[in-house]
């Protein structure tokens, strides 16, 4: 996820070479395997709280409503 803007998420994932499937409408979801390679691209680790707070924080959450479309 991003705390500044989709732009710079999507530009993230596009050099780790993330295949856009994986986008979730507010992150990326990544397998394990790629997690060591993309903290050391410059990903920072944080917790399920913290990535929420983020998110809301950024204008970028996307509520459990609107993933149901209603």
């Amino acid at each position: 996820m991003s705390d500044e803007s989709l732009s710079e998420l999507h530009a993230f994932a596009a050099a780790a070479g993330l295949p856009p499937r994986s986008f979730d409408r507010d992150h990326y979801d990544v397998p394990e395997h790629r997690y060591a390679d993309l903290v050391a691209a410059g990903a920072v680790p944080v917790t399920y709280r913290q990535l929420v707070t983020r998110l809301v924080g950024s204008g970028l959450r996307i509520t459990a409503r609107e993933r149901r479309g209603r």
